[in-house]
């Protein structure tokens, strides 16, 4: 397979007392997903990498890369607001050997035109001007409430066809992303929820990019492997159980609770404001609902 294909971890960022960047908890985070086989995905929505300054990022990339890991294997977030932050963490990606880069359009500024938007992201590849770039755009609407048109898709290819090379589509569109599939032969989209791994597969897809392969990454793995066996409908309906308790609570707080009952480190629950920690009663009911799916942690 290539580099990324497959299912890649939003991982997890901890956090020290301080409130700064726990680096070797996030390197052993790390070590432990992609001994699973997953790939990662650093800076995105599930790493609170919105709320992580640039600095921060480049230092948690450099301490993935020194510490030996594949960087081929991973696709950071780097899309901010201000130009000049998505060029400096997309070219700092590109100089680690990182297999790609996800990128956010700039979200401050609403019902930007597409004309727009399509400047943003050609400015940014032209100031990284590297042939290595490899840019998957990042679609999550309910979010960043600016969607990645399939006519802004198309007018990406045209001008950077061999960097411009896939998509995380977030919103939950499941025509959404078969019509991608369609309308552009070869490039990746990857479903961002592990509920529509084998319709995206069948569809031509890529894989998926789940918060949940945090905790539950080897079950989405196996289907990803194996979406073409006749097991793969029964595979599908597994990964539900796991994916309905996680949407009823505060997601990123509870997969870093569940994080630190499975490393022991109570440091994994902390959460940059405004998030805030799972209270201990919604830690106890939740390990309870997994439980009751059959699902333990």
């Amino acid at each position: 397979m290539s580099n990324l294909d497959g299912v890649l971890a939003p991982i997890l960022t901890p956090f020290t007392n301080a409130l700064t960047p726990h680096v070797p908890l996030f390197v052993a985070l790390a070590r432990h997903l992609m001994g699973q086989g997953l790939g990662l995905a650093p800076f995105g929505t599930t790493s609170e990498g919105n709320s992580l300054g640039v600095e921060e990022k480049v230092e948690l990339l450099d301490a993935l890369a020194e510490t030996g890991l594949d960087m081929g294997r991973t696709m950071p977030g780097t899309g901010c607001c201000a130009l000049t932050d998505s060029v400096t963490l997309s070219r700092h990606a590109v100089s680690l050997g990182c297999g790609g880069v996800l990128m956010l359009p700039p979200f401050y500024y609403k019902t930007p035109s597409e004309d727009g938007l399509f400047a943003s992201f050609a400015e940014v590849i032209e100031r990284v001007g590297d042939s290595r770039l490899k840019v998957y755009l990042y679609h999550f609407p309910q979010q960043s409430q600016i969607p990645i048109t399939h006519g802004l898709i198309a007018r990406l290819l045209a001008a950077y066809p061999a960097t411009v090379v896939g998509i995380k589509d977030s919103s939950g569109d499941l025509a959404n992303m078969e019509g991608m599939c369609r309308a552009f032969p070869g490039f990746k989209v990857f479903a961002g929820t592990e509920r529509l791994i084998l319709p995206v597969m069948r569809a031509g897809g890529a894989g998926c990019i789940s918060a949940n392969a945090n905790i539950h990454g080897p079950a989405m793995l196996e289907l990803w492997r194996r979406w073409r066996e006749p097991e793969a409908e029964g595979l599908q309906k597994g990964l539900e159980g796991f994916r309905t308790v996680m949407e009823g609570v505060p997601l990123i707080a509870a997969l870093k609770a569940l994080t630190a009952r499975r490393t022991g480190d109570y440091g994994w629950r902390r959460v940059r404001p405004p998030l805030v920690a799972l209270p201990p009663e919604a830690e106890i009911e939740l390990i309870e609902r997994l439980a009751k799916a059959g699902i333990a942690i």
